[in-house]
């Protein structure tokens, strides 16, 4: 057992148990009164002896009972520690797991995983040994916290001041991220390296141990290595039944603008099948409802990880608005965070474009055939004279024929043959009788599109920069290029669609019909409304120190104000839901934020962790407390003896 305070309490013990018999020494005044016989005062003339100054002490149980509670203040005030383990003061970091798997409610009375790590960790904290008063050496322990998903978050440095730690605990909030170890081992190692140092750089102390609470969901556990013992883990968690949407997206048809296409895949990680509805609806009214069976999870391969069951379904809806478009699975589990999943869908747009050329009526009979609000042909210097003082194309694509502008505002092009300056590629000279031997059939641009038999008498030879991407490519060099840079977003064709066969080929028809498909996604802008959980909302063209409002899923409103460039950028999309940001003088702009995160939504914790090889088993038992503070029990019998002094009083009785 251990004292905290021992020189408080015997300060006090000097001072007050002196006063307490001091009292009973003292002589009573009492006023003298005439009496017709001494025969039944025959107590009092024994009271009167009692006090008189310093006559031996009667038995008194009042006397007694007081001296007790006394002791059992002053022991209480003394700060006894019952010490169940007898190790020399520690260095401890504490991580505590918030990513998504951790809000699963599968714990007593609908506890999330979070809150029962908390809780553990609020033990843990309360067993770490306190600093000796009567001590050569300090052994009080010490410990800090660090939150972390993907990223680490110091809550509290070292201390050994437990309710600073206690606070640090309930300062900890859940998120919807992903959960990653490798950047939280380098902050905590970087805390932990001990501050005494020897010769040749070594330590006398040891580094701290590091006490996880988690159900284990960590991504890079194998890209982390360990010294035997540093790792202590902590399991929290028991379900591992959960149905998640894994994956969604809604595609408005090229053709018919008021088709919604919706995709949606779900994964069961529970070990029976379930059958489950899927609720399909646009602005909060309901439009589909789907009914899906999911197979029960199994071991994989290798049995260790987890093959969910999956299904996936797929609704067309009708609506030629804009919206937010909702995809939620109706089956009761134990993580909400992965029942739904959002998309912001666009209001149907047709482009408005306009083709550069000095003449080219093939490009532009295909154009044309393509379903557009409105076709222009310009020639370069109609083009130059519009473009003159505008720093935004007028028009949503921009097709260049072989021709370079004077000057090309920000907006979205096609090019064709000639390099514009604004793209940023390096021409190394011309090629000559080329076909194009490779591409990327799965890239929207190039989706259907069989490029095999075009051949091309003579195209530019480039070398692109190193942000662009190359979607097929000639023996030579580059043929298509995707650029998106500050200037714009450019699809580059390294060759004169005359000087080719292509024009005479059906993928010729499907590639512009997919460029214009591409880029008009992009002024829509729907694709920046999608976001994962963490990614940051970032909205651009805005007006320099232009304030905002923003609305998010359990938070307040929250004011964000445009940088110099007039661009608005908001880090805390932590949960998953739908945010909202207010510009004044314009109508708010709805952001989706998902989850869609297999690793997250298998929520079956972990028994073990393997880092670099090295196993690292869970705790058999929860945490319990090692080092039990006795002093509110002397506070209780203090009170007690105080109770029982005032009942005897009470009673008058005698001994």
């Amino acid at each position: 057992m251990q004292w905290l305070t021992p020189a408080t309490a015997l300060y006090a013990a000097a001072v007050t148990v002196p006063l307490l018999v001091l009292l009973y020494f003292l002589k009573l005044k009492r006023t003298e009164q005439v009496v017709s016989s001494t025969l039944l005062w025959h107590r009092a003339i024994q009271d009167l002896q009692v006090n008189a100054p310093f006559q031996k002490l009667r038995r008194n149980i009042l006397l007694l009972l007081q001296l007790l509670a006394m002791l059992a203040a002053l022991v209480a005030l003394a700060g006894p520690v019952l010490n169940m383990s007898q190790e020399a003061g520690k260095r401890v970091v504490i991580l505590i797991d918030r990513s998504a798997s951790m809000n699963a409610t599968d714990g007593a009375d609908s506890m999330s995983r979070l809150d029962a790590a908390l809780d553990q960790a609020r033990t843990f904290v309360a067993s770490l040994r306190n600093k000796a008063v009567f001590s050569l050496k300090d052994r009080a322990d010490q410990a800090m916290i660090i939150a972390f998903d993907e990223h680490a978050k110091v809550m509290c440095n070292f201390t050994s001041d437990k309710s600073q730690l206690l606070t640090a605990l309930q300062a900890v909030t859940p998120t919807d991220r992903t959960s990653s170890l490798g950047e939280t081992l380098t902050v905590a190692r970087a805390f932990t390296q001990p501050p005494g140092v020897e010769t040749n750089n070594r330590t006398s102390e040891q580094r701290a141990q590091l006490h996880l609470f988690s159900d284990g969901r960590i991504k890079d556990l194998e890209d982390q290595a360990m010294q035997e013992g540093e790792l202590v883990y902590h399991r929290v968690g028991q379900s591992s039944d959960n149905v998640a949407i894994t994956a969604m997206q809604a595609r408005r048809s090229y053709e018919q603008t008021d088709q919604i296409q919706v995709f949606a895949s779900l994964a069961h990680f529970g070990d029976t099948p379930v059958t489950c509805d899927v609720q399909v609806s646009v602005n909060q009214d309901v439009v589909a409802v789907r009914e899906v069976t999911l197979s029960g999870a199994r071991a994989d391969a290798n049995g260790v990880g987890i093959m969910p069951g999956r299904a996936s379904v797929e609704v067309a809806v009708t609506y030629d608005g804009a919206g937010l478009l909702e995809v939620r699975q109706l089956h009761a589990d134990c993580l909400s965070a992965d029942d739904a999943a959002w998309t912001v869908i666009a209001p149907p747009k047709q482009l408005n474009v306009a083709l550069v050329t000095a003449g080219n009526p093939v490009l532009a009979s295909v154009l044309q055939a393509c379903p557009l609000a409105a076709f222009k042909v310009l020639t370069a210097e109609a083009f130059d004279e519009a473009m003159a003082d505008a720093s935004q194309s007028p028009y949503d694509v921009t097709v260049l024929d072989n021709v370079v502008p004077a000057r090309l505002p920000r907006g979205r092009y096609l090019v064709f043959g000639a390099v514009p300056e604004a793209m940023g590629m390096t021409v190394a000279g011309s090629l000559e009788n080329q076909f194009i031997v490779d591409w990327r059939p799965n890239h929207a641009i190039l989706k259907h599109v069989n490029p095999s038999n075009v051949y091309v008498a003579q195209a530019q030879a480039v070398v692109p920069p190193r942000e662009a991407l190359v979607l097929a490519q000639f023996n030579g060099g580059p043929a298509v290029v995707l650029s998106q840079l500050v200037s714009g977003t450019f699809v580059w064709v390294g060759f004169d669609c005359l000087k080719s066969n292509w024009p005479f080929e059906p993928s010729f028809v499907l590639f512009c019909y997919n460029v214009m498909d591409y880029l008009g996604m992009q002024v829509t802008d729907s694709h920046e409304a999608q976001l994962r959980a963490g990614e940051p909302i970032l909205m651009r063209g805005l007006m320099p120190d232009t304030t905002a409002e923003l609305f998010g899923p359990d938070q307040e409103t929250v004011t964000v104000t445009t940088d110099d460039q007039g661009s608005l950028r908001f880090p805390g999309t932590e949960r998953v839901g739908t945010y909202s940001v207010a510009v004044a003088g314009d109508l708010p702009k709805t952001f989706a934020v998902n989850l869609l995160d297999t690793d997250e939504s298998c929520v079956a914790p972990r028994s073990d962790l393997v880092l670099s090889g090295q196993t690292v088993s869970a705790q058999e038992a929860p945490v319990g407390l090692a080092n039990q503070a006795l002093w509110p029990w002397g506070v209780i019998l203090a009170l007690l003896f105080v109770c029982l002094e005032w009942w005897v009083y009470n009673s008058k009785m005698r001994i």
